[in-house]
C-alpha cells in the first residue's frame, strides 16, 4: 500500500469523524461506488481518461453517487480522488479506511481455527469470550484444522490463544520429559 493511499484513507477518516458520519454507512457507500467503478470497463476508461475534461468526469461521479445515495462528504472525497486520478486506488484506500474505522470503533479481527465446524450457539459463546479478551467488538473468521483434535486456536492481532487439544498434549509431553 502506497503512502499516498494511506494519506487519502486517513484524511477521509478525519473528515468522516469530524462530520460524525456513521462508519459502517460510509464504508458501504465507498464500497458501492468501488463496485460500480470496478464493474464497468467503460466507466473506468472514462473516469481515468486525462483527455476528458475533469468537469465531465465529475458530472459522472455526481450521477453515480446520486444513484447510490451517499453522504456529501463521501461524494466530495470521490470527486477529489477523481480529480487527482486516484480512482484506481479506491479499493486500497477503502481497505485502509476500514482499518481506521476498526481502530476508532474498537473492532478487532479474530481468526479462529477449530477442529470441527461450530454450531451457531458455540460460535456465539466463543465470540462473546473473544470480545472479552479483545476488549471490544470482534469480527471473526473461522477456519477448520482436524490436526487440532479439539478446542480452538484464536489469533487476535499478534496474540495467539491456543486452547487446542493438540497444544495441551504437547504441553503435557513437555512436562513429562522435564519431570
Amino acid at each position: 500500500m502506497s503512502v499516498v493511499t494511506l494519506r487519502y484513507a486517513h484524511a477521509f477518516g478525519d473528515v468522516a469523524l469530524a462530520a460524525n458520519l456513521d462508519p459502517s454507512t460510509t464504508q458501504q457507500q465507498l464500497k458501492d461506488f468501488a463496485d460500480t467503478y470496478s464493474g464497468s470497463a467503460e466507466l473506468r476508461e472514462f473516469l481515468m481518461n486525462p483527455s476528458i475534461d475533469v468537469a465531465d468526469r465529475l458530472r459522472i461521479v455526481d450521477k453515480i453517487t446520486d444513484r447510490i445515495g451517499v453522504y456529501p462528504q463521501v461524494r466530495n472525497f470521490l470527486k477529489v480522488i477523481t480529480t487527482h486520478e486516484r480512482l484506481n486506488e479506491l479499493n486500497e484506500i477503502l481497505a485502509e479506511y476500514s482499518s481506521v474505522v476498526d481502530v476508532e470503533t474498537k473492532v478487532s479481527e479474530a481468526d479462529v481455527t477449530t477442529a470441527r465446524p461450530l454450531n451457531d450457539a458455540d460460535r456465539a459463546d466463543l465470540e462473546a469470550r473473544i470480545a472479552t479478551l479483545a476488549g471490544g467488538s470482534v469480527r471473526t473468521t473461522y477456519h477448520e484444522d482436524s490436526a487440532l483434535l479439539g478446542g480452538a486456536v484464536v489469533r487476535i492481532g499478534s496474540t495467539v490463544y491456543d486452547g487446542s487439544v493438540r497444544a495441551q498434549l504437547q504441553q503435557l509431553k513437555q512436562r513429562l520429559i522435564n519431570a
